[in-house]
């Protein structure tokens, strides 16, 4: 949990992500993309440390295209523990 806690400490591109996730059931990185307005390849990037540690999941990781991902309720507790994050 402290890992994730400082993961989006330490970039609000992360958080922004993990943003995006809590207020959807799944998103693809395109929709990712659009609704933080950062580049897919930096989306691409921020996801594999995301779902490296946990905060978040690959529903269908054998997709090479239209990967949809969700937020894992470690995640959840990560973003509500450090209030970065409002969740319903």
């Amino acid at each position: 949990m402290v890992k994730g806690i400082s993961l989006l400490k330490n970039s609000k591109y992360r958080k922004k992500i993990l943003e995006s996730l809590s207020n959807a059931n799944y998103l693809t990185p395109s929709e990712i993309s659009e609704k933080t307005k950062l580049r897919l390849n930096h989306v691409s990037n921020f996801l594999k440390d995301l779902k490296d540690n946990k905060l978040i999941i690959c529903l269908n990781e054998d997709e090479k295209r239209g990967r949809l991902y969700q937020i894992t309720e470690l995640g959840k507790k990560v973003a509500k523990e450090k209030g970065e994050i409002s969740h319903e």
